[in-house]
């Protein structure tokens, strides 16, 4: 139980819990306001840190633009795959969000002459040259560790707690834009999309370039966050991007409630605690079964908890039963 008393864990839990709050925002934006079924969000993740792993390495392109890049290519894919599935029924869109989730990763999995392949992007030049596309960020990171230092001193001031300052005011700061949109005219239209598109039709609303904004702008968010889990890792792999990283998103959206922007965070933060904290489940008699099986424990207390949440409170912590996504 003394692992669970360690500080530095949580602040890395935090830091994770600031990159699912961007992840799932762009879920709680597309399901919860546009009714909109994106089952592969963890694709513009990935497209996102690769793309800016890809031109830093390869092509020594500066980090900022390589960033943007990155969200833009996160985007063009939500293009490529909006364009053909949202005129057509909402499983249309599923389907090709699940497929491209896979597509990507596979991609990267055997295209080793240009991700690295399943060994990850220390191999983005080749095997046997280790490349390095964080070198920038780090030393961005290293000069705000700095300034922590005489706020908490050397020990506390570590390399999670300067990307801690750095994830949860972006976090923030998107929630309360995405907060403000759905509040306005755009969101009311967005949200009679979701509950009937033919009277949001009859009305003269634009149903079409509705569901494709609220898709492109829940594609930007997965590659934001993309790009900030490429930073926390300095290495990742196709491994890192697994189809239940969108389902843990959907997890935090439920968790808060599924039409309010700002409970997301708090879905986050939840999530971290549970799926983090029952790693810590070693007392007795828990301590009697091995590691590998406390892991599977731990994805069963968390679906226990879900389940119990869907019973007892289907519409999330804060939000409200009446807003629940309707059948069409």
């Amino acid at each position: 139980m003394s692992g669970i008393l360690n500080l530095d864990f949580w602040i890395f839990v935090a830091v994770i819990a600031g990159i699912y709050t961007i992840f799932a925002l762009g879920i709680q934006l597309e399901f919860g306001v546009a009714g909109l079924f994106n089952f592969g969000q963890v694709a513009f993740m990935a497209v996102a840190a690769y793309t800016m792993a890809i031109l830093i390495v390869r092509l020594d392109v500066p980090m900022p633009l390589a960033a943007t890049a990155a969200i833009l290519a996160a985007v063009a894919l939500g293009v490529l795959l909006g364009v053909p599935t949202l005129r057509l029924r909402a499983d249309y869109l599923a389907m090709a969000t699940i497929a491209a989730g896979e597509i990507v990763r596979y991609l990267a999995v055997n295209l080793q002459g240009v991700t690295g392949g399943p060994v990850g992007t220390v191999h983005l030049l080749g095997p046997g040259q280790l490349a390095s596309y964080n070198d920038e960020w780090l030393g961005f990171q290293e000069s705000l560790r700095q300034l922590l230092v005489p706020l908490v001193g050397e020990a506390a001031a570590t390399r999670d707690l300067a990307m801690l300052v750095v994830v949860w005011p972006v976090a923030l700061a998107l929630v309360a834009i995405i907060a403000v949109m759905v509040r306005s005219p755009w969101g009311r239209a967005l949200r009679a999309v979701r509950e009937d598109e033919e009277a949001a039709a009859a009305l003269g609303k634009n149903v079409y370039a509705l569901k494709m904004q609220a898709l492109l702008i829940g594609s930007a968010l997965g590659g934001v966050a993309g790009i900030f889990l490429a930073w926390q890792l300095s290495v990742f792999s196709p491994a890192d991007f697994r189809p239940t990283f969108t389902f843990f998103a959907y997890i935090i959206v439920i968790l808060g409630g599924m039409t309010r922007p700002w409970a997301v965070p708090v879905g986050a933060l939840i999530f971290g605690l549970l799926f983090a904290g029952t790693r810590f489940l070693d007392f007795f008699p828990l301590d009697l079964i091995g590691s590998g099986e406390r892991a599977f424990l731990r994805l069963l207390i968390v679906g226990l908890a879900l389940v119990l949440l869907m019973v007892f409170r289907p519409q999330g912590i804060f939000g409200k039963r009446k807003e629940l996504v309707l059948e069409q």
